[in-house]
């Protein structure tokens, strides 16, 4: 018997549901070239690696269609002059983008504040001109924010507590075009006199006859589109992949002819050398104007690409994925040990929870919650000094008040509104401690693993008897957990590693990633590979797991509108139901397992227990208990 609660919420969404069914959108069809992902990954993971990292050939095919265009100079003039004339920078982005948002700012912040500690003065506090505006706040950067990306009114309000005003600018990114909370940044910025760029992944002809909201977007003259379509993602519907690595390309390269403008002008006026860049980039901006960057990033970009396809490359991480599998298969866990693309890994170990109904990170002192798969730490003492690392800057979180929410939400939506932003605030994110002192929270033993991401200008951090990386390793191999390495860095840096692991602990498993060496001041294209690579190790261990069927993520959790809808038409298509009658099964389920859910403990796959519900005329404890012997 159907509760009054799961009724009308299933009514409630029922009532909206023609705005947010989004099946016909290109980044929710299947791919063909991973139709069988789940039963390649069974037969070799090598290969299942190499399907994924196929799919990004759409990437590349993408970046070379863009940057042939006049887009890039037209967006990075206009970006450079509004920071010239005293404007600010705001990307906004949910989920996914949202992340994107928060690590395009860090590393805008990361260059001038590099400038800074070398000595360059006076650069008219360009470091403070970057702002990310995620849905939910910084702490959704750890922990996925239920409902936030949702409602416009959110984006709105986000944006203008930041200030945007006249003469910013905002890239407003969403990857399928369809994001209430982002479409609210891009209005607010409109209204507040921003020059605003709409940033997103789906044909203009199809989200314009089907999504309304995105198509007062795209059709205001006044605000630019920068559509960045690639087709079908490699996992159905899971945008992370191709659709923000093509986002994070495209970004990287407007930050980078922008830096490198105010820098060549900053040089001129002041009349210095090159003595403040680092190596190798020592000149770049006496060598290479920023007209070349387009061409050289797409060069270098197609080149990353290739050596990701390389079999032996795949081999070698087919052995990480396979013992990240092993690890959560035995219920064990994994920490990641990053520094320099700490944002980059954390961004992607966050991304699983949602995606893959794994157990999300685990506050320090929270005891009921399940232990978290993996995690990520970075070598600073202390929760406020490892989170301003990772973000450049202090935590910017939602802390809004109790009438404000009433304000922006309709009476019925209040309560539980107000729950979630009071577990959202700064306050709490510190209880999350990536830094050093929160690895005692989380010792290795037998049956866990560690593995170390890391670039070459950290190597010493690698060699080093006292270094990071290398001490974290070696105190996980101590306490008998398995360990691996990921590395980029040039071919002569690669050989440097492989030389000092094959002396040091030849049993780590590791993924050498030797990387084309440009003169880029922000090094977009290692940014863009250790994206693809990381996309591709999470996953595939995923898929071996189980919690992908051909290349349908059937472990998702609906924890937004678009989730819900996605979650309804996978139950319509593995059960025969209609889309009312699966929606009204699907809240069921979710009212079952949902005191788990809020509780972050283990609970089943929603629509795989709503499944078993239909097909064999289950109680929803016996369809969890059946659906988990299925699954083995």
């Amino acid at each position: 018997m159907m509760s009054e609660t799961s009724k009308k919420r299933s009514q409630d969404f029922l009532k909206v549901a023609d705005q947010f069914k989004l099946g016909v959108l290109v980044t929710e069809k299947s791919h063909p070239v991973t139709a069988e992902l789940s039963q390649t990954a069974k037969r070799s993971t090598s290969d299942a690696l190499r399907l994924l990292f196929e799919v990004d050939n759409d990437v590349m095919n993408k970046y070379r269609e863009w940057s042939a265009t006049d887009s890039p100079r037209r967006v990075a003039d206009t970006l450079r002059d509004a920071i010239k004339a005293g404007g600010k920078v705001f990307f906004t982005g949910c989920g996914s983008t949202g992340r994107l948002s928060i690590q395009l700012a860090s590393i805008w912040r990361d260059f001038w504040q590099k400038q800074r500690a070398a000595g360059l003065a006076n650069t008219e506090g360009w470091e403070d001109r970057a702002f990310s505006v995620m849905a939910g706040g910084d702490f959704a950067l750890i922990k996925s924010v239920e409902g936030f990306e949702d409602f416009t009114q959110f984006g709105k309000k986000q944006i203008a507590d930041l200030g945007v005003g006249k003469g910013d600018v905002v890239f407003a990114i969403t990857e399928g075009g369809e994001t209430s909370f982002v479409i609210g940044t891009a209005w607010q910025g409109l209204e507040s006199g921003a020059k605003v760029y709409f940033v997103y992944n789906n044909p203009d002809d199809i989200l314009c006859e089907h999504v309304q909201r995105s198509r007062e977007v795209i059709q205001e003259p006044r605000i630019e589109d920068i559509n960045l379509t690639t087709g079908p993602m490699s996992i159905t519907g899971s945008t992370r992949m191709q659709a923000t690595t093509i986002q994070l390309a495209v970004m990287l390269t407007v930050l980078e002819m922008v830096i490198r403008d105010l820098m060549a002008e900053f040089y001129a006026e002041k009349n210095v050398t090159d003595t403040f860049l680092p190596e190798p980039q020592k000149g770049v901006c006496h060598i290479f104007s920023s007209d070349d960057v387009p061409a050289q990033f797409r060069e270098k970009l197609i080149e990353m690409h290739s050596t990701l396809l390389t079999k032996s490359l795949c081999d070698d991480l087919a052995r990480l994925v396979e013992m990240e599998e092993r690890v959560y298969r035995a219920d064990h866990k994994n920490n990641y040990f990053a520094n320099v693309i700490g944002v980059d890994v954390l961004t992607d170990t966050t991304e699983r929870s949602p995606t893959y109904c794994t157990p999300p990170f685990r506050k320090f002192d929270d005891t009921s919650a399940a232990e978290s798969w993996a995690f990520l730490y970075v070598p600073y003492e202390g929760s406020d000094a490892a989170w301003n690392w990772i973000l450049k800057k202090a935590p910017s979180c939602v802390e809004w008040t109790e009438d404000e929410v009433r304000a922006l939400v309709p009476e019925d939506k209040f309560e539980r509104t107000w729950e979630i932003v009071q577990k959202i605030s700064t306050k709490e994110l510190m209880r999350f401690r990536i830094g050093t002192d929160g690895i005692a929270n989380r010792p290795l033993g037998a049956g866990d693993s560690a593995v170390g991401i890391l670039t070459e200008p950290e190597m010493d951090s690698l060699t080093s008897p006292d270094g990071f990386h290398r001490k974290q390793l070696e105190a996980a191999r101590t306490g008998g957990a398995d360990t691996g390495l990921i590395f980029f860095g040039s071919k002569d840096g690669v050989a440097k590693a492989a030389e000092f692991v094959k002396g040091w602990s030849p049993e780590t498993i590791s993924v050498l990633v030797p990387v084309p060496q440009t003169d880029f001041l922000l090094d977009g294209v290692t940014r863009a590979g250790a994206k693809m690579l990381l996309n591709a190790l999470s996953t595939c261990t995923m898929v071996r797991l189980g919690r992908v069927l051909g290349n349908v993520m059937i472990w998702l959790v609906a924890s937004n509108l678009k989730l819900i809808d996605r979650s309804t038409r996978y139950i319509c298509e593995l059960t025969g139901l209609g889309y009312q009658e699966a929606n009204e099964l699907l809240f069921e389920v979710v009212e079952y397992v949902e005191p788990r859910m809020k509780a972050d403990q283990k609970y089943p796959p929603i629509v795989g227990v709503s499944v078993m519900r239909a097909k064999y005329n289950l109680s929803n404890e016996d369809a969890e208990k059946k659906l988990l012997a299925e699954l083995g």
